[in-house]
This record gives structure tokens, C-alpha cells and sequence, in this order.
């Protein structure tokens, strides 16, 4: 659908390339820009626009249209940051927001600009629903949510009674992710020469002997569609050189949690495991989010996600984290629905791409789920 506002016309299609030509690659983000072109569209059609700031160049963005007392808001998140480019050269300039083939390529397509794009629109050209509607637009997120805490602990969220977030599904409905919880390792020692490491304590070996005690290391229930908790050794770092003994050892740990398995209680138990000699530093910690598929409004979203995009109905989990993680506790563990025009294997890819068809699918659920809301607590 075509938006003409002021002297502006907009569309999916535009606002998605629009967003994708703000360089906001994290780091440093740079979001504030983009920001700000969210914020002027949404202000010129009646929505209340909050910035919320977190360091030079960056913000978050908090949009608000049609707030009730008594009633509930639905809301939709997504956020603005992008990973880098990596080494390989692009197809196309990666912040040209090259249309192609029925594709919109460059960075941030699928991961996540198209999504914000998609319920931007949706926003502005549904009328607002009992309760009304609030966006939570967030800067950080690739580097662990960081944009998400900042809002939280800003305080002033509207009661949000349901929460969709644009993350990439290919516009499946996907109940929910597993958590994250990166641990950083250390070992201490004593250096000395490589030919007398009598003299010295190695931290190399130390932290090797409380790894293997990880080996097998069962982390709790299993969930009946996440499946079981994971580790994985992510890196090992030490030594200076090879003829002297290390006196200092890293390595770091990523832990996918699922609901029922307290963070806290896998930290204790690595702690156990790795014993008194290796220090622990949490990276991120972001809970895992599930909300039971056969609720009444998950039920409708993925109703529409089938109608509209042809989407399986059987539920499954999101392998990658969100922004959820912050704010579905922050919001009093609201339902909350992962769903977004994206394909998930382009995300963080060299050549990522959006199709078209799937920015306007994604458009079309988000209008209908606009439209079905009721401004209820749930």
C-alpha cells in the first residue's frame, strides 16, 4: 500500500531502501539518523514520538499512537543496527538498497530494516486499535540487546498487552527462541622459560583440565520444541610464545537455554564443573522466550501468517536471540509472536536480500493483526 503523507509518498518497498541506505553497522551504530527518518514519518501522522538516547550517534525510539487508559497497546520492536560486512566483496553496494529481481540487496534487508519497514507501514496506514499501538525501535541489538536495556531502564513503556517482533521468519509465526548466556573464562599462572616449567604455573593447562570436566555436562530439562539446552567452547586464547610458560588463559562459552532452565542455575553449575581456579564473567544474558502456541492471540497471528504467506502452523523456535529477551519480562511477560518478512539463513550473510513479496506479506499480517486487537490485557 502506497502512504502519501504531506508532501511524502512512501511504501514498504521505499521505507525498506530507505533504511537500508543509513550505514548503522554495530559497531558503532550510528542509529540516531535513522532514528530521526523513523520518527519524522511517524510523527507526521500522529504518532507520539520519544527519543531515547544511549551515547553519541546512537538512540533508541519509542512511537506511540491511540494510547487508551484501561486498555492495552500492541506492540511491535525491531531494531535498526546491522553486523558488519565482512571480507568478501557484495553483489551490489551493500547500503544501496539495490532493487533487483524482485529483491531489495544490501545489508540490514533481512536482518532486520524490512521488518521495521513492514510495521511501519502497517502503523501508519491501519486506523489505531483499542488500546493503541507502540513501537519500540532499538539501536544495539546486534551486540546483545544493549538498545532494549537502555529503553527498559528509562522507563515510561506504555502497558503493552501483546508483542510482535519483525525479527526474520520468512513470516512464519514462531512462539519463541532459546536464551543466550556468554560466559568469559579465565585462568591465571605463573611464567617462566619453556625449558624449566617446573618454575612456573601453566594457565594453558589449567583451564584444559576444567574444560574436560565440562564434557558431557547435562544442563537441565528439555523442552518439547527447543529441545535441550546446548554448550559450546567458542574460544580458547593463551601464551605469549612457545618457549615460555603461560601465565594467563581465556576462553569464552555460549549456552542456549530454554524455558524452565534458570541462568543463574547454569552459571552455578559451569562454576562447579570448572572449580575454584577459573574466573567467570557473564558476556550476555538474555532469557529464553516462549509463549504457548494455543493461546488465543498467538493462535490468530498464525492464522494469518498462513492465509497470507502460505506459513506452516506446526510451532517451532527461533535459533537466534532478541530483543524479546528484554522486553516480554520488562512488559509482564506478555504474549509474544516472532515474525517477520526476513529469511533467516540470508541474516548476517554476505548478499543478504529481502523479496518484495514478502515485505507485502508481512504488511498484510501485521494490518490484520492491527485490525483483530482489542486492546485486551490478555
Amino acid at each position: 500500500m502506497r502512504l502519501i503523507l504531506g508532501d511524502m509518498m512512501m511504501d514498504v518497498v521505499e521505507l525498506t531502501r530507505r533504511l537500508v541506505s543509513f550505514d548503522t553497522v554495530n559497531p558503532p551504530g550510528r542509529e540516531a539518523e535513522a532514528m530521526r527518518a523513523c520518527a519524522k514519518l511517524l510523527s507526521g501522522a500522529g504518532f507520539t514520538c520519544r527519543d531515547i538516547p544511549m551515547g553519541d550517534g546512537r538512540s533508541n525510539l519509542l512511537a506511540t499512537r491511540g494510547l487508551t487508559d484501561g486498555k492495552a497497546a500492541l506492540g511491535f520492536t525491531g531494531h535498526l543496527d546491522t553486523v558488519p560486512l565482512g571480507a568478501r566483496d557484495w553483489r551490489f553496494p551493500p547500503h544501496a538498497a539495490t532493487l533487483s529481481d524482485g529483491c531489495i540487496h544490501g545489508r540490514g534487508t533481512t536482518d532486520m530494516k524490512g521488518g521495521v519497514a513492514a510495521f511501519i507501514c502497517a502503523s501508519l496506514s491501519a486506523p489505531p486499535p483499542p488500546g493503541g499501538i507502540a513501537l519500540l525501535i532499538t539501536a544495539g541489538e546486534e551486540t546483545g540487546s544493549d538498545g532494549a536495556r537502555v529503553m527498559v531502564d528509562a522507563g515510561g513503556l506504555p502497558t503493552i498487552g501483546a508483542l510482535i517482533v519483525a525479527e526474520p521468519t520468512l513470516n512464519r509465526a514462531v512462539p519463541g527462541h532459546k536464551g543466550a548466556l556468554w560466559l568469559r573464562l579465565s585462568a591465571q599462572g605463573v611464567t617462566a622459560h619453556g625449558s624449566m616449567p617446573e618454575r612456573g604455573v601453566n594457565a594453558v593447562m589449567c583451564m584444559a583440565h576444567a574444560l574436560a570436566a565440562l564434557d558431557g555436562i547435562d544442563l537441565g530439562a528439555t523442552h518439547p520444541v527447543m529441545g535441550a539446552p546446548t554448550l559450546n567452547l567458542g574460544t580458547i586464547h593463551g601464551g605469549l610464545n612457545t618457549n615460555s610458560v603461560p601465565d594467563f588463559c581465556e576462553a569464552t562459552l555460549d549456552l542456549r537455554s530454554v524455558p524452565g532452565v534458570s541462568h543463574a542455575d547454569l552459571r552455578a553449575m559451569i562454576s562447579a564443573r570448572l572449580g575454584p581456579d577459573i574466573e567467570i564473567e557473564p558476556l550476555i544474558d538474555l532469557p529464553a522466550v516462549w509463549t504457548d502456541p494455543a493461546h488465543p492471540w498467538m493462535a490468530a497471528i498464525t492464522a494469518h501468517s498462513a492465509a497470507i504467506a502460505g506459513a506452516e502452523t506446526v510451532p517451532s523456535a527461533a535459533s537466534y536471540f532478541t530483543d524479546a529477551s528484554i522486553f516480554t519480562p520488562a512488559l509482564g511477560e506478555v504474549a509474544t509472536m516472532i515474525l517477520g518478512p526476513g529469511d533467516p539463513g540470508l541474516a548476517h550473510q554476505t548478499d543478504e536480500y529481502v523479496s518484495v513479496d514478502r515485505l507485502n506479506e508481512a504488511q498484510s499480517i501485521y494490518t490484520a493483526a492491527i485490525s483483530d486487537w482489542n486492546g485486551s490485557h490478555l
